[in-house]
């Protein structure tokens, strides 16, 4: 295995997917393959004169799982918590929402079974103070730390941003040396130029004796980076990647100054010429779709007309109510344009009858709970 130096994109995560082929690497040299998992490729990466154990056994017959769940896992979960049952570190490389939390789970239900200190770290804080909130129902010894917000430091399971995982690491902390699993959520931010160091630094500084659960989005150079984690700790990394989407994507385009939805690329990922053909038929000239909305001045590729005014974001969300495709997500690139979307988007009427007296009674039950001088508030009052 070559001597991997990271610049500016070595080790560092790329953007495209890797091809499906499954290879076994022991000391930088390919063994033969071997038979690949349904749904998933699994491959390892081991360091220099390491020699892998004969045994392929995951839990004697008798014991039973730190964790088991509601549901039967994916292959790629399965071959995942089979490296996890080994005592071995694994990078699990899958799309959004296939199902990658799993995993997590599962390492910190067996490092809680074992008594053992368990590390899960995450980019960003809104995120460590979402996964508090879950894990702590899940299994109530959790404590939070995000430099804001201290709760329980001192629990088995700690959430915390990589920023506080890479400052305790510095500072000498005595949680340090008792962490037996560290579980890296959006490995792939390793990538980013600005903020990569710090998950570099993370796994390079972790105890020696500590295993690694790295979840990322699908990556093409997940077996470099497998291979630096091998050689820096000196033990095996596994692989588990897969392209398996549980909610198909679909493409649609809808026509500035139009009032039709296209699909233009299907569930198969199939682009379908004839649809984007009439997608683009319906588009209105740009002289016609200025007159039709009055004027009104374009910013950044938003029309900021009246805010009584239908803008085509209005209809296109107007459509996908209608067509039951919610809930949605408008990504806009200014302030001044979310705010113009925001005050449109409160003419919608998007709860029926039963709906709006649910609202209602929640509304008036919560003011009836207030006290008397808070209720003249102006706030209130108005």
């Amino acid at each position: 295995m070559g001597t991997l130096k990271r610049k500016s994109g070595d080790v560092a995560f790329s953007e495209s997917p890797p091809p499906l082929q499954k290879k076994i690497h022991h000391g930088g040299d390919a063994l033969a393959l071997t038979e690949e998992a349904a749904g998933c490729v699994h491959d390892v990466s081991y360091p220099e004169g390491y020699v892998p154990s004969a045994s392929t056994a995951n839990l004697p017959p008798d014991s039973k799982p730190a964790k088991e769940f509601p549901f039967a896992l994916d292959p790629f979960q399965s071959e995942a918590i089979a490296c996890l049952n080994n005592g071995e570190s694994v990078l699990v490389s899958a799309h959004t929402s296939a199902g990658k939390t799993v995993v997590a789970l599962y390492a910190i239900a067996m490092s809680l079974k074992n008594n053992q200190r368990v590390i899960y770290t995450s980019p960003i804080k809104a995120l460590s103070n979402q996964k508090y909130r879950e894990f702590k129902e899940e299994f109530s010894d959790v404590g939070l730390m995000t430099g804001d917000v201290t709760i329980d430091p001192n629990a088995s399971c700690l959430v915390m941003t990589t920023e506080i995982w890479r400052s305790m690491q510095y500072k000498g902390s005595e949680i340090v040396r008792e962490v037996a699993w560290v579980v890296f959520d959006e490995v792939h931010y390793m990538r980013d130029r600005e903020r990569g160091v710090v998950w570099e630094e993370s796994i390079v500084m972790a105890p020696k004796n500590s295993r690694f659960v790295f979840l990322s989005a699908t990556v093409p150079n997940a077996k470099e980076f497998a291979d630096w984690v091998a050689k820096v700790h000196k033990q095996p990394c596994h692989i588990v990647y897969t392209d398996y989407r549980p909610t198909p994507l679909q493409h649609y385009i809808f026509p500035a100054g139009g009032d039709g939805l296209f699909l233009v690329v299907d569930e198969k990922g199939k682009f379908r010429e004839d649809s984007f053909q009439k997608a683009l038929n319906a588009l209105v000239p740009t002289s016609e779709s200025d007159k039709k909305r009055n004027n009104g001045k374009s910013q950044k590729g938003l029309v900021m007309g009246k805010v009584s005014e239908q803008s085509d974001i209005f209809k296109l969300v107007k459509m996908i109510i209608q067509r039951q495709y919610d809930p949605v997500i408008i990504f806009s690139f200014s302030k001044r344009e979310c705010e113009f979307l925001a005050m449109q988007m409160a003419k919608m009427d998007l709860n029926d009858d039963d709906e709006k007296g649910n609202v209602e009674t929640i509304f008036w039950s919560a003011m009836d709970m207030l006290s008397e001088d808070d209720k003249k508030l102006p706030q209130e009052s108005c």
